[in-house]
Parts: C-alpha cells; structure tokens; sequence
C-alpha cells in the first residue's frame, strides 16, 4: 500500500454505538456453513483424546460446534464473534478453530487507560501453542481493539497458525492469496493523525476495519504475539482500504511481536500506523504489495527480518520496504513523522521489467535509521534497490549505515539524487555490491526467491553497533538477517523455507 490512508476522526461518537452490541465470551456467533452435521454441545471438564485422524466429540465451553473439516477428520470449533472478559483457545486433539466475520477482542475502550469509555468492556483472548485458526472469506478477521489483549504464544517447534479455509481443506497453492482478512492490533500509542500535546483528543479508524486507534500511551500493551504465521491472508475492501497480514495500528512498546511469519498476503505483509511497537524475527514472503509498510508516525524499530517476493511482477510497485507518513502538503516542521529504526534485515526483491518500483522505498515524513542490512533484487530486474520519493524525507536525516544493495540498477533513476547523497552520506555502506547470498537447502517455495543467507561479500561488510543506534537492538557482528547456513533462527516455526515445511 502506498501513502497515507487513515481517516481523522474528530469524535467517538460512533464507538458508542458498537459498544451496544457487546456480547459474552459464552455466546457462540452463527456457524461458518457447510461443514456437516455440527450440533452445539460443549464439554466443559475437556475432551476424552481421540484416536489419531479422527475429530474431537465437542468443543469448548464457549466456541460453537460447527462440524467437520478436513475430510471429516477435523472438529471445526468457532470463536464468538464479541470476545469480553478472558477466553482462552486451547490446544486440543482432533480440534481446529475458525472465525467468521469481525471477530472482536474487547469494545473499544478510548484513548486515555485511566479513564476507558463508559460501558466499554476489555476482551483478553490466549490462544495456546499449536493452535491452528481458519477463516473462509475477506470479511473474517481478528480484531483486538484499544484496551483489550491478544496472548498468541507458540514455540519454535508449535507455533501458532492462522490460515485459510482453502489451506485446511488441501486446495491451495503457491500463488494463493487474499482468502481470508488477516489480524488488526489496536492500540492506544501516538499516531500522526493526532495532535501532539496531551490532551490527545482525536482518533484515527484502522484500514479495512471501522476500529479506532491511538492515543498517548507510547508504551501501550496489545499483549504478546510470538511464533505465529499468518498465511493466504489480505483483502481489498475497495479501492485502497485493504486488511493485510498483519496490522499494527497505534500499538505501544508494551507489546511483544516477535517471530512471525506473514506468507502470501494479497496487500502487504505486515502494515504499521503509528505507535511505538517493536518488532524482531520477522519473515514475509510472497506479499503481492510491500513487504513491511509504515505509515502515520511509527517511531520503533524492527531487527532481524526477512522479505523475499515473489519473482515475477512486470508492473508491480510493491517494495520490500516502504516507509511514508503525513503528506507532502503538510509542512515538515508540523508532522509527527515516521522514525523507523531498522537492523539486519535482508531484503530480497521481485523482478521488475519496468521502472515501477524498489526494493526499500521511503516516502512522505519519514525520518528512517537503516543499519547492518542488506537489499538486492533477482537477475534481471531493472527495479532500483533503494528510492527516497520525497524531498523533506531526504534532507530530513534518512541514514544508512552498513548497508550492502546488490541490484543491477542502485537507485531508481528518478530518484538518484536524493537516493545517493542519502546513502553515501552513511558509513561502510555498498551501493553496487555482488550478492553471494545463498538459499536454506531443500526450500519448498517454487515461486520464491529464497537466498537469504550471508556469503562471503555480506559477511565483509563492518557492522555498525545497534544498540547505540536504539537500545531495543542487540548487538551483532554481521549485517543482514541471517549470518550463515547454521543460523537457523528461521527454521521450525515457519513454513517454505526448510525441507517439508509446506505452507
């Protein structure tokens, strides 16, 4: 996605509305369709374990039994669509989970913790290790709204899956995307759609959603989102209002996210709107737009993240990077704008037979710290690897720092002054570097370029110290996302990039 596409919202007056339809965690919505002779009994003191292969009797106090899945071999298990008070997603044999339409987490709560909405209600949802979610169409997604929590922790060999009907039911493929909406954190973190002095009075309404965001708690607590993927995920509302994978909208310090995979989301993979949320051990792959997309005043950083796209993309502009704020009509000295802190990221872009994009591309307001990465595109792409679109962006402190581009073409040519006065300004930085990087052995994604793997050339490139440049980094000695083949930081908790690791 591209510039900047929140509505202000002066009032909150339209929340009041939602929070008359507050539901209970014990109400189970309406069922999914088409699964088979579902019925509505529950089991509160927990299944008897099924034979392998065979489905759970029941469900859950407080999901609503739905039926079969996958071959009759899956008990479908439905989360209610108003989560309030705490529920909890156990892992249970012959058991998978499903949302269908909004799925909410909480009411909105509004803009200050110390005084939440009158009659609005905090949802806290845990979902266990190992848990595995679907959704049948675009309108289902997860919503956690500003005051309420998502406990979403897996383990590197259990992690949490959200997916696709299509993917439980065995029908998709490596071009399948956009068959579900995806998941939206809402938080009460700072955004430039606000003012920038308390009282912070104004609001902003997330993308693809009617949910508010932001506030003036920089270090706002979403809960904890580790070892998830998110796959087949993304979809258009109309033109320009898209759910991706993931969306991070006003989400503060207090959260955790980190180990998540976004695959094959139809907009972008991961889409930050303010808030000062930090990120580590990120892996997007085959996002049809950008990669990691930042708007409205994000100040946090993200260390150690992969983005390959996927290989074709003849009139694309989807971007590894792409970093943007307030308009370019608003006067640089008026903006909250953008401060993304980024380190060790590997970026591997699509190849592009037109001028229609780059591999990281920074935008309107935004004020980037790029450390110890490494951008570089397929054979063949006459896309730039780097582009800064906006001259207040540029002269407004863009810094790279030890950063290796390997592309035929360095900088898009309609940009190349600002690109490199920008990019030979920084320290040890390469700007016509010969990649060596190389792809995990026995990868399992035909439509992805996979090396993302330092050789040689990467590997002599000085790193810069990160946790001077933000403290939230660690400190390495080598740039990029991943230093050799026995850095496997990646490995058991994603899919595609290892051997039998399918998505």
């Amino acid at each position: 996605m591209t510039g900047f596409r929140l509505t202000t919202l002066l009032a909150l007056s339209a929340s009041a509305l939602a929070l008359a339809a507050c539901g209970s965690s014990e109400v189970a919505s309406p069922g999914e369709g088409d699964f088979g002779g579902g019925g509505g009994g529950t089991n509160p003191g927990g299944p008897t374990t099924p034979p392998p292969g065979t489905p759970a009797a029941d469900c859950p106090t407080g999901f609503a039994n739905v039926g079969l899945i996958a071959n009759n071999t899956l008990r479908v298990c439905q989360l209610p669509q108003q989560i309030n008070g705490a529920l909890t997603v156990p892992l249970r044999a012959g058991t998978i989970y499903s949302i269908s339409g909004r799925t909410s987490v909480g009411t909105d709560r509004g803009i200050d913790p110390a005084a939440p909405t009158a009659g609005s209600e905090q949802g806290i949802l845990t979902i266990e290790a190992g848990v595995r979610i679907f959704a049948s169409g675009g309108s289902d997604y997860l919503l956690v709204n500003r005051g309420s929590q998502l406990f979403a922790e897996g383990t590197a060999t259990s992690p949490i899956v959200f997916t696709s009907r299509q993917n439980v039911e065995g029908t998709t493929n490596e071009n399948s995307q956009g068959q579900w909406g995806g998941i939206v954190l809402a938080g009460r973190a700072p955004q430039a759609n606000c003012q920038l002095t308390a009282p912070v009075t104004c609001t902003g309404t997330v993308e693809g959603t009617s949910a508010f965001y932001g506030g003036n708690t920089a270090a706002d607590n979403s809960g904890r989102v580790r070892y998830v993927q998110i796959k087949f995920s993304g979809f258009e509302i109309s033109s320009g209002n898209e759910l991706q994978g993931l969306t991070l909208a006003g989400v503060g310090s207090g959260t955790t996210v980190e180990f998540v995979q976004v695959h094959n989301s139809s907009d972008d993979g991961i889409e930050i709107f303010g808030g000062n949320v930090n990120l580590r051990r990120v892996v997007i792959t085959g996002a049809d737009d950008d990669g990691m997309d930042t708007d409205t005043g994000w100040r946090g950083g993200a260390q150690f993240g992969i983005v390959t796209q996927r290989p074709a993309g003849t009139t694309s502009r989807s971007a590894g990077f792409e970093f943007s704020s307030a308009p370019a009509s608003t006067p640089l000295a008026n903006r909250y704008v953008s401060q993304p802190k980024m380190a060790n990221w590997t970026l591997v872009g699509r190849n592009a037979t037109i001028d229609a994009h780059t591999v990281a591309h920074f935008d309107t307001g935004t004020d980037s710290t790029i450390i110890n990465s490494v951008f570089t595109s397929v054979a063949g792409s006459v896309a730039g690897c780097m582009a800064i679109n906006d001259a207040d962006t540029g002269t407004s402190g863009v810094t790279f720092n030890s950063v290796f581009m390997s592309c035929a073409v360095p900088y898009r040519p309609s940009n190349t002054a600002l690109s490199t006065a920008a990019f030979t300004a920084g320290t040890n930085n390469t700007a016509t570097g010969t990649s060596t990087l190389t792809a995990p052995s026995g990868t399992s994604l035909p439509n992805q370029t996979l090396t993302f793997i330092n050789g040689a050339n990467e590997n002599a490139v000085t790193p810069a110290n990160a946790p001077a440049v933000y403290p939230f980094f660690t400190a390495t000695t080598y740039i990029g996302a991943v230093q050799n083949a026995a850095d496997t930081w990646y490995t058991g908790w994603t899919c595609g990039l290892t051997s039998g690791a399918t998505c």
